[in-house]
């Protein structure tokens, strides 16, 4: 997946640019396999880096199939259509990477008097939270309009050709 260097693309924020594409599943049904098989082989090529890799693989690869069926069913309704992608990756990632990042010190901030670091419930909160709203603004800030150019220009109809 296009991701943004650095910090910005993995862990308890993650601002990747390709998540925007997750709004193909409104336009067809078959976005939802495409999507899923593109997330789990993206994550795979975490695999070499730690074999906790396998969490994303399979669990982030799971909420993308989740939020691409929810995007389709609500294909008519833009707005709740996108909610799809965000408020599955939102429940869903937040869950392992407590187990991935352990250790890494994402969950401390000793200048604010933060350290979530072991206490699983308010880590996971915490990660709602933050892939949420990091979600929410590449759906529906790179995806929504990506969505209404593909409608405008009538790449739903082409894919249902």
């Amino acid at each position: 997946m296009l991701q943004f260097p650095g910090a910005l693309g993995w862990g308890l924020v993650q601002f990747r640019p390709s998540e925007a594409v997750t709004v193909v599943a409104a336009l067809t049904p078959a976005a939802a396999a495409g999507l899923t098989l593109g997330c789990a082989v993206a994550n795979a090529f975490n695999l070499s880096a730690t074999p906790l890799a396998w969490f994303d693989v399979v669990l982030g690869s799971a909420a993308t199939l989740a939020g691409a069926l929810w995007t389709w069913r609500f294909r008519d309704r833009t707005a709740l259509a996108l909610a799809g992608p965000v408020l599955f990756n939102a429940l869903v990632v937040p869950a392992y990477l407590p187990i991935v990042l352990a250790g890494a010190g994402l969950y401390r901030t000793p200048l604010l008097g933060v350290d979530l670091e072991g206490a699983w419930l308010p880590m996971y909160l915490f990660g709602v939270a933050a892939i949420g709203v990091s979600e929410a603004v590449v759906v529906y800030g790179l995806g929504w309009p990506l969505l209404t150019a593909m409608r405008h220009a009538g790449v739903g109809r082409m894919l249902s050709v």
